[in-house]
C-alpha cells in the first residue's frame, strides 16, 4: 500500500504562481512513476505532468514553459510549480502514483487551484 499526501493549492491571481507538493510513504518501491493529474468541473481528468522512478520528466504541452515537475528522493516527494497562471488552470490537481505493473492504484486527496482576479 501507498499513502499520497497532498498539499498546497489555493486561490491565486492570474499571473501569480502556486506549488504544490505530493508526499508518498509505504510501499514506495513498487512506484514506477508519479504523476499529476487535474480536473475542471465538467471536464474529463487531464495528465499534467509526470516523473520517471529514474527521473524523466514530462509536462502536457498546454502548460509547457510554465510548469515544472520535481523531486525530493530524500522526502518521497514530487512537487509541480506552477508559474504564471492562466484562469483555464483552475481545477481540482491530483497526484497519483503508477505501479510497475502500469496500473494507477494511488491517489491523493487532491487539492483545488483557482485562479481568477
Amino acid at each position: 500500500q501507498v499513502q499520497l499526501v497532498q498539499s498546497g493549492g489555493g486561490l491565486v491571481q492570474p499571473g501569480g504562481s502556486l506549488r504544490l507538493s505530493c508526499a508518498a510513504s509505504g510501499s514506495i518501491r513498487g512506484i514506477n512513476s508519479m504523476r499529476w493529474y487535474r480536473q475542471a468541473p465538467g471536464m474529463q481528468r487531464e495528465l499534467v505532468a509526470s516523473i520517471t522512478a529514474p527521473g524523466s520528466t514530462y509536462v502536457v504541452d498546454s502548460v509547457q514553459g510554465r510548469f515544472t515537475i520535481s523531486r525530493d528522493v530524500g522526502k518521497n516527494t514530487i512537487y509541480l510549480q506552477m508559474n504564471s497562471l492562466k484562469p483555464e488552470d483552475t481545477a481540482v490537481y491530483l497526484c497519483a502514483a503508477e505501479t510497475i505493473y502500469g496500473t494507477l492504484d494511488y491517489w491523493g486527496q487532491g487539492t483545488q487551484v483557482t485562479v481568477s482576479s
